[in-house]
């Protein structure tokens, strides 16, 4: 068990090396060479995941502490948040609904199997979440996990070059959309290039979980 615990931490750190080493690129975020680094590691060694899954179990764990830690910078910012209450509810709905809805019918449009399109809907939730309701929902946990870091990695990359393009430079509608989009992958990139907005990163992460989760329970037994 440590022996994977162990190699995850190491594997973490050579990609933090190699971000901060990079200038922060976008394509060197941790999670995204971090996790082909343990994914190479498994291949060499031939360990399976459910093998790996279980031998690091404690570091899944400490995720759940991580994310309420988050609620810090929440209390913090209390008072901003509550003013900004009306356009942050329109954003959330609007954006939850265009990435859950909008992926199932794309789904049906390209007639993927329904387990597999249940699966996906939720990938902007963050992980926990996204997995859960995929399966309750009849989804496929596997793939949605997959489909959480997919969707984080490139929220992450192109909401940056976006929101420049459309002339946003308001901090704190950057840390909200990335949060919204990008989950928990967002909320780390947040807090490298516009720490005062984590708050709202934080917040649009946690809604959107929620808000994905109850939408996808009660849609999915019409799709």
């Amino acid at each position: 068990m440590m022996v994977w615990s162990g190699a995850t931490l190491l594997a973490y750190l050579g990609a933090l090396w190699l971000y901060r080493r990079s200038g922060h690129h976008l394509l060197c975020l941790p999670v995204l060479t971090g996790t082909a680094l343990v994914l190479a590691a498994l291949a060499l060694s031939g360990t399976a995941y459910p093998v790996y899954a279980e031998a690091t179990r404690a570091l899944r764990w400490l995720s759940g502490p991580a994310i309420i830690a988050l609620a810090v910078p929440l209390y913090r910012q209390a008072a901003l948040l509550r003013r900004s209450a009306g356009p942050l509810l329109v954003a959330l709905v609007v954006g939850c609904l265009v990435s859950v809805l909008g992926t199932l019918v794309v789904c049906a449009l390209m007639d993927t199997p329904r387990p597999f399109a249940l699966a996906l809907a939720p990938k902007a939730a963050t992980m926990p979440m996204a997995m859960l309701a995929a399966e309750r929902a009849g989804g496929l946990p596997a793939v949605a996990a997959m489909a959480v870091v997919a969707t984080g990695v490139l929220g992450s990359v192109m909401a940056g070059p976006l929101l420049r393009w459309l002339r946003v430079d308001n901090e704190a509608v950057h840390g909200f959309t990335l949060g919204l989009v990008a989950h928990a992958i967002g909320v780390a990139r947040v807090m490298q290039t516009h720490p005062g907005s984590v708050a709202f990163a934080a917040l649009a992460m946690g809604l959107n979980g929620v808000a994905t989760a109850l939408l996808l329970a009660v849609w999915a037994p019409w799709f």
